[in-house]
């Protein structure tokens, strides 16, 4: 038998510390997906259920969006994976009686981590005016509450849609033809706090705003450079293929402020070496960077790469490239003095990645959030492509950008249109389709639906699956903007801290998971999810909803579109929720690279979508050839007695989904208000490791903003830099502090100062 949720909510304030681990998986990620699939599942439908995961014919994992094989491993899952599909297969339920017993008030004292272990939601939830707790619904009544605030509003654009990265291609294609037939652009998703500077970037410099590489060109790489990103925790699968590239001869250059025990070291939990051996050591250099120091490295490595002789693919940058002159101009003014500063690295530590590079002939390189949440993210990655170009190292085998998402189908959703500035293509195919005039008028990103939401200009806030109020920066801000809203509504598989910060009156609607069959009219199933590289595949569910109540996602959009629109509607809403086919022939003919949709995607493993730079070397950007750039080098610095902060997540968590208190491989257990600080840096601060501060967060209008009470651990991370964990540390980032031209959050480079406290009683 799966176990209950916890009763109390635990202590996380004070937790046990042991040295960070040096290697990450092997038995002890074996063990321990284990037990918590048991605690959740039982052992039964942990075997059912697993056994399905990542499968051609199983449920796309609810995790990452790290790309399958083709030939796969019949446990073709990681250690987080099974969390996040325990989580969503438990046997533990939310029934109006668990509502009944706790007052929102109650339930918004209570942590992340308490209200996700409660299990899955049963019923449509309903919190009226002026109501202390929520009440069962039915769907009809749902439907109409949020009908009749859309209709009330003086414009379509005091609406605002949000989607998180789990929605499959079918609803996320529906949801944004929902919000455009209404009358708004108002599209925000969780691409705006994580991967926008990367798109941003992509798209003004190759003409695509993704990755280049797909899984194959990673085993034909000569070099892999994964900077800004810890994939042992937040892309575990990704260790198998670097392990993979490494067998082929791949030399690989970790760029990272902390040191990663996935990236040290690989015990592959599916072979022998893995699990009885030493693993594989994965890293070949370590350039352990400052915070924000990435753009001044890539700078300084494209001006040696100019100044080696035969270096540069002369060839490829006359007859592919745009911006040469200006980029060489720039480049050549790098300082040696000044990297150094801003990086934090040694001459000799610089010299040996030069090398590593002018030995390779392809190259890629990887990245997360830890370059894309800076104020100067966009800069960074377009000096990244910079770096690429060089060497001609985009449209070539075994070389290409690689951005590497987080949520398992948050690239596909701005595939099918969730994006607050479409493209006029797009917008222009969408109206061919379906005969009315969606908006032109760009809408609003997270940050700034979050200003409209504070300064009362947006009225209904709709999240199609996430947990916003805990995503977002500047929580007390974000928190009182959407208790501004007069109705908020969440389409949710399990209760999270937006649920319990709501507008006048509040809506919880259940949804089906992945994991879960989904019977219409016209019989079972499926849904389709695009992963980081490209590849678009069908994702089909298993196991008995948790409810019988529940609808799924597109049965929700259809639902409600009917409803809100009413009769002046033309699009066939009940034909799109009886048989999910006929909304992928509508995406074949609106969303360019899904031609012969169902025909395609009915094959084992899906199809991948074209992709220009990548497939031919053609470039469709403003000028039709790849664009190099040449921005000033910017880089944060902190004064004395001040470290730069970056946010991050623990082992036991996924985005703002905590499935425990341990981070392992970093030796924090039972905990998570620990703040990382390089031991020099602690003793000049006077902070002994197990002393307890405030983070306070420092800006140059004078304003601070405090998280209290971490306990300061002494950790090798980059002096002057110190990290802690996300959704605890969201309340130092204001809501202003944005990355230029892709406004989203710069989480990673704060300036903050501790102040010791006394230690929790």
């Amino acid at each position: 038998m799966a176990g209950k949720p916890p009763t109390g909510d635990p202590v996380q304030d004070a937790p046990d510390v042991t040295a960070p681990q040096h290697a990450a998986a092997g038995l002890p990620a074996i063990a321990h997906s284990l037990r918590v699939a048991h605690e959740q599942m039982g052992v039964r439908r942990t075997a059912l259920t697993l056994l399905k995961v990542n499968q051609k014919d199983g449920f796309d994992c609810p995790g990452c969006a790290w790309p399958e094989p083709d030939k796969r491993h019949a446990a073709e899952f990681c250690e987080n994976g099974a969390k996040a599909v325990a989580e969503e297969a438990t046997l533990r339920r939310v029934t109006p009686a668990f509502f009944a017993e706790h007052p929102v008030a109650d339930l918004a004292e209570r942590s992340g981590y308490w209200l996700g272990q409660q299990g899955r939601l049963t019923q449509p939830m309903y919190l009226a005016e002026g109501a202390d707790r929520y009440e069962p619904v039915t769907w009809d009544r749902a439907f109409d509450v949020i009908a009749g605030e859309l209709q009330a509003l003086t414009t379509p654009d005091q609406a605002v849609f949000y989607t998180s990265g789990r929605t499959s291609n079918e609803a996320a294609f529906l949801y944004q033809l929902f919000a455009r037939e209404f009358g708004t652009n108002n599209l925000p998703d969780c691409s705006n706090m994580c991967h926008e500077s990367s798109g941003s970037a992509l798209t003004e410099t190759i003409g695509i705003g993704k990755g280049s590489v797909l899984l194959e060109d990673l085993y034909k790489a000569d070099l892999i450079i994964v900077a800004g990103q810890n994939p042992g925790t937040n892309h575990p699968r990704m260790l198998s293929a670097l392990e993979k590239a490494k067998a082929g001869g791949t030399k690989i250059i970790t760029v990272n402020p902390l040191p990663e025990a996935g990236l040290e070291r690989f015990k592959n939990p599916q072979n022998v070496r893995g699990l009885a051996g030493g693993g594989t050591a994965l890293t070949d250099l370590f350039l352990q960077i400052r915070l924000g120091g990435d753009q001044a490295l890539f700078r300084l490595l494209n001006r040696l790469v100019l100044e080696t002789e035969g270096a540069v693919d002369t060839a490829f940058i006359a007859e592919h490239t745009h911006g040469y002159a200006d980029f060489e101009r720039t480049a050549r003014t790098a300082d040696w003095d000044e990297t150094l500063r801003a990086t934090g690295l040694r001459r000799e530590e610089i010299e040996s990645a030069l090398r590593m590079i002018l030995a390779s002939r392809r190259t890629i390189v990887c990245w997360a959030m830890g370059l894309t949440q800076h104020k100067h993210a966009v800069p960074t990655i377009k000096e990244v492509v910079n770096f690429l170009l060089l060497r001609g190292n985009i449209g070539r085998p075994g070389a290409g950008v690689c951005p590497v998402r987080g949520h398992s189908n948050v690239q596909g959703d701005r595939t099918m249109g969730i994006f607050e500035r479409p493209a006029p293509a797009f917008l222009d195919a969408l109206e061919k389709e379906f005969g009315f005039a969606p908006p032109r008028e760009h809408g609003l990103d997270v940050v700034r639906a979050i200003r409209a939401l504070r300064d009362g200009q947006a009225k209904v806030f709709f999240a199609m699956g996430g947990n916003f109020v805990s995503a977002t920066p500047d929580t007390d801000v974000t928190e009182a903007a959407v208790r501004r809203a007069r109705l908020t509504v969440h389409v949710s598989t399990k209760l999270n801290r937006s649920h319990v910060i709501t507008g006048a009156h509040a809506l919880i609607l259940p949804t089906l998971g992945r994991t879960e069959r989904d019977r219409q009219h016209t019989g079972e199933q499926f849904v389709t999810v695009e992963d980081s590289m490209g590849m678009v595949h069908a994702s089909r569910g298993r196991l008995a909803p948790a409810s019988p109540h529940l609808l799924s996602e597109p049965a929700i959009v259809c639902r409600l579109a009917r409803r809100a629109l009413g009769p002046t509607s033309t699009t066939p809403w009940e034909d799109f929720e009886n048989d999910y086919a006929a909304i992928r022939d509508r995406i074949s003919r609106v969303v360019p690279g899904f031609h012969d949709f169902n025909t395609r995607v009915a094959r084992p493993g899906g199809f991948t979508l074209p992709h220009a730079p990548r497939d031919n070397r053609t470039f469709p950007t403003t000028t039709g050839k790849a664009n190099f750039t040449a921005a000033p080098v910017e880089y944060p610095t902190a004064p004395e007695g001040r470290l730069l902060l970056q946010t991050l997540r623990s082992h036991d968590q996924y985005n703002t989904t905590i499935y425990g208190l341990d981070d392992r491989y970093r030796g924090i257990k039972n905990g998570r208000r620990v703040v990382l600080v390089h031991p020099d840096d602690a003793t000049a601060l006077g902070l002994p490791d197990g002393t307890y501060a405030d983070l306070v967060s420092e800006w140059t209008d004078g304003s601070e903003r405090r998280a209290p009470g971490f306990r300061v651990v002494h950790y090798p991370t980059a002096r002057g830099c110190a990290a802690a964990y996300y959704p605890e540390t969201n309340v130092l980032v204001p809501l202003d502090h944005t990355a230029d031209t892709s406004n989203t959050p710069a989480s990673k480079s704060l300036v903050v100062r501790l102040e010791p406290q006394q230690a929790p009683a």
